[in-house]
């Protein structure tokens, strides 16, 4: 067998630090910085100028030193730092839950997936550097060039070979029937379910990105009803640990909520009608807690035999 072939947008740049590219400055007090590093322009702060010659041709991992004596630590921004720190026209969905969309949509190269609500392009970027090939739907223009912009920054122009967002809604029908994934952050992820049924195919994933538990509960609802199973819905608690010598203790502060992710199944439409009342008949119906779940039918306790010991 050949060597795999990279997917384009995906692989990591090495080497020297080149004219175009971003970069993270951390100063001694670590604040970050983040930098398109250009020939004959220089980074101003309150510590001084800093020109970007100073860092072309290095490698990462270098310090340079302002004119005012500033150290700075000079890296390529990871994924995280890039979405933390990257221009901004709508609010991000933040790394904590970028990670676990990927895992729950199972999102791998060469899936085309559907992707509504761009806002500033971070979620694509993830999407995109998995493998994905992504048709994104945007109702504002300026969201729209605002995500390509920051998708270029991280991956490079030749990703939009596999980048194609267009100026619509996705509460209208949807263009294409054979998404392997589609992927919301919507205010109102149920008016697409019935669209993502005849955009999809059988088996693919459908996943939500939800603020609120009661968008969360009225998109369940609505899934409870259409050909989607195996749903689900959980959020991310993120939280740092201090570790200094013999001083072990989390963190004072702590990214909690921030949305709730909901995600289901396609079965078939060529299932039967006994088979599709099957399915309704064993849907959960109640969630007394968030990733948690009751049935129509619970087990019931295994009845005590003759002989064994008596009940106080």
């Amino acid at each position: 067998m050949g060597e795999p072939i990279p997917i384009v947008g995906t692989t990591t740049r090495t080497g020297p630090l080149r004219v175009g590219e971003f970069v993270l400055l951390t100063d001694t007090r670590n604040r970050r910085y983040l930098v398109e590093l250009g020939a004959d322009d220089a980074f101003h702060s309150h510590a001084g100028v800093l020109a970007h010659t100073e860092m072309i041709g290095k490698p990462e991992g270098t310090v340079v030193h302002s004119t005012k004596g500033q150290k700075f630590r000079v890296f390529r921004p990871t994924l995280e730092d890039y979405v933390l720190s990257m221009p901004r026209g709508a609010q991000v969905i933040y790394p904590k839950d970028i990670a676990p969309i990927l895992m729950l949509a199972d999102i791998g190269p060469g899936m085309k997936v559907f992707e509504s609500g761009i806002g500033s392009g971070a979620l694509s970027i993830g999407l995109l550097r998995a493998g994905a090939d992504i048709v994104g739907y945007e109702i504002r223009e300026d969201f729209a060039a605002r995500a390509k912009k920051n998708v270029i920054g991280y991956l490079g122009e030749e990703v939009l070979d596999r980048y194609h967002v267009h100026l619509r809604s996705a509460y209208e029908p949807i263009q294409g029937d054979d998404f392997d994934r589609v992927v919301l952050d919507l205010p109102e992820p149920w008016q697409v379910v019935g669209h993502a049924e005849t955009a999809m195919r059988s088996g693919g994933v459908f996943l939500a990105y939800t603020p609120s538990i009661t968008q969360a509960t009225r998109l369940r609802e609505r899934l409870a009803s259409s050909l989607f199973v195996e749903e689900k819905t959980m959020e991310v608690l993120h939280r740092n640990w201090h570790i200094e010598g013999q001083a072990v203790r989390p963190d004072h502060r702590m990214v909690a909520h921030t949305a709730f992710l909901t995600r289901a199944r396609l079965m078939s439409s060529s299932i039967g009608e006994t088979e599709a009342a099957l399915i309704a008949k064993e849907r959960p119906t109640t969630q007394p807690g968030v990733g948690e779940v009751t049935t129509t039918n619970p087990p019931q306790p295994t009845k005590l035999a003759r002989g064994n010991a008596k009940l106080p």
